[in-house]
């Protein structure tokens, strides 16, 4: 926890999928965990975790965690599925859950997207002549 400023920056990392949105904040280096929470810890149905409603309870509930921690600007690393079979765009949830995370009053500093991006590696699935519809 780095204090540049006045401000004291941790980095949260939000993976949003299709299916859900995960909250994971840590101290700048990324070794100590602060706080975690998703969609699926804050509503009741399984298809609502991916909503941006509950990606922005899940990261009310986050903020007031480091806060009370110290923390008092945030970067941010954006995941989406990736790979090379899955979506590269971030689901529902990132932006809300970035909005969020302003309005509780924390510091935005850097917004990065770091999806895993194929280069070469497995062949896709959908044989020779590709997926037929």
């Amino acid at each position: 926890m780095s204090a540049i400023g006045g401000i004291r920056w941790g980095v949260a990392h939000i993976y949003s999928s299709y299916n859900d949105t995960i909250i994971h904040i840590t101290d700048v280096s990324g070794t100590e965990t602060l706080g975690v929470a998703s969609g699926g810890m804050v509503v009741k149905s399984d298809r609502m975790e991916s909503s941006p409603t509950a990606a922005m309870m899940a990261a009310k509930r986050v903020a007031e965690i480091v806060r009370d921690k110290g923390i008092t600007g945030l970067h941010i690393k954006v995941k989406a599925p990736g790979g090379h079979n899955g979506p590269h765009n971030p689901g529902p949830g990132a932006q809300a859950a970035i909005r969020a995370l302003s309005r509780m009053g924390l510091r935005i500093g850097i917004i990065e997207d770091v999806t895993p991006m194929p280069h070469g590696g497995c062949r896709k699935k959908g044989g020779k002549r590709g997926r037929r519809v």
